[in-house]
């Protein structure tokens, strides 16, 4: 019994280059095929604002007006403070882009807002529209101390005497 074998010839260099070049396009379609797919948020500047931008870690205070896709306003706040890591992540990945001052048009789909879940006036599966302005912004740790500072001077008050204090007299009693 004889065994036929089957000379394979010689790749060409040309070629390899052309199998090369075909998986590094597949590649490339693929990357852009999955960041084609990645849900993100809509962001655009009104008004640019100054220095540097908050981090997750940092405390944002923000003049903000959301809405949902019919014009519905579900929220409004003049000046909130907010942790921006405890925030949706849409609106978390917009306030790390934002400047201080500046002015803000976001859009949040419902894969980096609420979901699928019904969240008070926002139904399930709603893309958020926002208006919003940057006011300030500190890092966690400064709030930490101004909130300690602010403990320290309410309790020396009281220790001085202040009305209803454990030094002062009852509140609405006459002064001395």
């Amino acid at each position: 019994m004889s065994v036929t074998t089957v000379p394979l010839r010689p790749v060409s260099k040309g070629g390899l280059w052309l199998m090369w070049f075909g998986l590094a396009a597949l590649l490339v379609a693929g990357a852009a095929f999955a960041w084609h797919m990645t849900p993100r948020i809509g962001f655009e500047v009104v008004k640019a604002g100054t220095g540097p931008s908050p981090t997750k870690a940092d405390v944002v205070l923000v003049k903000y007006e959301g809405k949902l896709d019919d014009g519905t306003v579900f929220d409004a706040n003049e000046q909130a403070p907010m942790q921006v890591a405890q925030v949706v992540p849409g609106f978390s990945e917009a306030l790390t882009r934002m400047q201080k001052g500046g002015e803000y048009k976001i859009t949040i789909p419902p894969q980096l807002g609420y979901g699928d879940r019904a969240v008070g006036p926002i139904p399930a599966n709603s893309t958020l529209h926002f208006a919003v302005t940057l006011l300030d912004f500190r890092s966690e740790a400064e709030v930490r101390a101004m909130q300690q500072q602010m403990q320290q001077m309410q309790q020396q008050q009281m220790m001085q005497g202040a009305p209803g204090g454990p030094a002062g007299p009852p509140p609405g009693a006459p002064q001395p």
